[in-house]
């Protein structure tokens, strides 16, 4: 396994973590940004929370990742 091998799996799970559905799927296991506090969030689940969250902001820089790793795979085959 290589380097780029390990960047395209951390681009699909950041993919991943931005396209989850916080109505159908976070809330109704309490994990959602509202339902959490503010003094939780040094804890295990609110590290994963604000990941969820940074991912969903970072929508745009995600789509121009995944653009240039498609053509990266066009190139080099």
């Amino acid at each position: 396994m290589g380097l780029w091998t390990l960047l395209e799996g951390f681009l699909l799970l950041a993919n991943a973590l931005a396209i989850i559905n916080e109505d159908r799927f976070l809330a109704p296991k309490g994990w959602s940004f509202s339902e959490f506090s503010a003094g939780r969030t040094k804890s295990l689940k609110g590290q994963i929370i604000g990941l969820i969250y940074a991912t969903q902001y970072m929508r745009v820089p995600l789509i121009l990742l995944n653009a240039i790793c498609i053509v990266v795979k066009l190139v080099s085959g």
